[in-house]
């Protein structure tokens, strides 16, 4: 039995949030995608350390896995992919870049986290939305909103721990060759947190890739700000991945979206 099916019917997908987020992020995917997907939740704010975080989706995503990671979690997705390859039989990853954080982000966690520790957490400001968010989300309440409540509702000390323990994130582009998988990378050219040339860059060194960029009205919070869009590629991505696993394995590769 495919342990990605449920009832021989829907496909399973085990999604990991970014830093601040958790089931909500998902929630204008879900409906996007339709009954024939099942999302399964991995709690990453649960987690203190990079550890426990890589146990969490060992222990919450299937035996062999369809994992969507978003960020932080499109990182560490990556991550357990080339610590477990055997466990995984597709692989999505949303606006990250596995060359690791940019400098300026860096510069920018490390602020954050020097402020966090001598004072209170009040929330996602508003020049923090207007680094995630395309300008023509920025006055959406119902995506500004959710953002906001998560950050409000996880808190000080998942930042704290979600920041000081991921700030560090190896280059993994080298080692890219080793995952010989369907793998969709997701990102947009507006995107003021990952340069999507380091996602051409990923494909290009990826055996089975398709990379798909938004050009228009999405930032970084892509399963927020295009979740229809999101969703017809992940669905696309996977029935290209069944036809070819139906025809033995000689179809031709999936192209380069762009």
């Amino acid at each position: 039995m495919n342990n990605t099916k449920l009832n021989n019917t829907k496909t399973r997908l085990d999604c990991i949030p970014g830093t601040l987020c958790d089931q909500r992020l998902w929630s204008r995917l879900a409906p996007a995608l339709g009954d024939a997907f099942h999302l399964r939740h991995v709690p990453l704010h649960q987690a203190r350390t990079r550890a426990q975080m890589q146990a969490l989706i060992a222990s919450h995503s299937a035996p062999q896995a369809h994992l969507v990671g978003f960020s932080l979690g499109a990182y560490l997705a990556l991550e357990h992919a080339l610590a477990h390859p055997q466990r995984v039989k597709s692989l999505t990853l949303i606006a990250n870049s596995a060359q690791g954080l940019l400098p300026a982000e860096v510069e920018t966690r490390q602020r954050i986290v020097t402020m966090l520790e001598r004072n209170a957490y009040t929330g996602i400001t508003r020049q923090r939305l207007r680094e995630l968010l395309h300008p023509s989300h920025l006055d959406d309440a119902s995506i500004t909103g959710l953002i906001q409540q998560m950050g409000l509702d996880l808190g000080k000390d998942v930042l704290l721990a979600q920041f000081i323990t991921t700030i560090d994130r190896p280059d993994l582009m080298a080692r890219l060759p080793e995952l010989d998988f369907p793998v969709l990378i997701v990102g947009a050219e507006d995107d003021k947190l990952v340069h999507p040339d380091d996602l051409r860059a990923m494909a290009a060194r990826l055996p089975q890739a398709t990379l798909h960029l938004f050009k228009d009205n999405t930032g970084h919070m892509i399963p927020l700000e295009a979740p229809q869009a999101l969703a017809g590629a992940i669905r696309a991505h996977l029935e290209a991945m069944d036809n070819f696993n139906d025809n033995g394995g000689h179809s031709v590769p999936r192209p380069l979206i762009s």
